[in-house]
């Protein structure tokens, strides 16, 4: 993607406004929600709960912390909060804005309480938020995170800015994200199972063939690694790094609220 192109929020099918995509992304992740789990392991061979855990060991120092506050947001069924709450003491809630998700995020939570060791275990909370027009106040979380959501957003530089906004000074962002790989032959092989096959297997096993062709259209119009890096770093944040894995098909973006101006 052309640097200078500008990349506004995601637009699926049909979506002429961010209020329409919106509407579509909450809708379609609601209907995929009851194979949502099952297909992202299947799909991804199981490396996607790799990214997850690797994403969560990298944001150790603050999760190990009893008195820090982290938001999963556009947690889905919240394989990554449960990541991230795996890694240390800190106080993990999780938000998304498709209701399905949040069932099957509970009934997992649950589950997980159920058969830790002496029920020592808490549920994890999850709530109902959408990630434009949050409801917590300035300055709440030590982190934020973001895996796999931040591309469905209407508008990025909106979600920035709210994300921006939650965070306490000297608070961390991480967003997980999809990102278009190096024109490579691992790279041309990836494109062609992530824009083909993924979609057909994905749209068969799921009844829903619009998400999974959204999924590979969405990732081809999304900023590139260094893109996103240089918005970041326009809307305020400091110390804006990232890193790509798996022959550079997801790119893992950490950056700070500065504690000074």
């Amino acid at each position: 993607m052309p640097t200078n192109t500008p990349v506004k929020g995601t637009r699926p099918e049909g979506a002429t406004t961010e209020a329409d995509a919106s509407r579509k992304v909450r809708e379609m992740f609601s209907q995929i929600a009851p194979r949502y789990d099952f297909l992202n392991h299947f799909l991804s061979v199981e490396i996607d709960r790799v990214w997850r855990k690797r994403t969560a060991r990298q944001l150790r120092s603050i999760l190990e912390r009893p008195d820090a506050i982290v938001l999963d947001l556009c947690c889905g069924t919240g394989d990554l909060s449960f990541s991230l709450a795996r890694e240390g003491n800190a106080q993990i809630i999780g938000a998304d804005f498709a209701h399905p998700m949040l069932v099957r995020s509970k009934q997992k939570s649950a589950a997980q309480s159920a058969i830790s060791a002496n029920g020592a275990q808490k549920p994890l909370p999850f709530l109902e938020a959408d990630a434009l027009r949050l409801p917590f106040a300035d300055n709440s979380f030590d982190l934020v995170t973001i895996a796999f959501g931040f591309r469905n957003l209407a508008n990025y530089e909106a979600g920035l800015r709210e994300i921006h906004r939650i965070l306490k000074l000297g608070g961390t962002i991480a967003i997980l994200e999809f990102t278009e790989p190096p024109n490579t032959l691992s790279g041309r092989l990836y494109r062609v199972y992530f824009r083909e096959i993924l979609s057909r297997i994905g749209g068969l096993i799921s009844g829903n063939y619009a998400a999974y062709t959204y999924l590979p259209k969405s990732v081809s119009r999304f900023f590139l690694p260094p893109e996103l890096a240089t918005l970041m770093t326009e809307l305020g944040y400091a110390s804006v790094n990232f890193r790509t894995w798996t022959f550079g098909t997801v790119a893992l973006h950490t950056a700070i609220r500065p504690s000074s101006l």
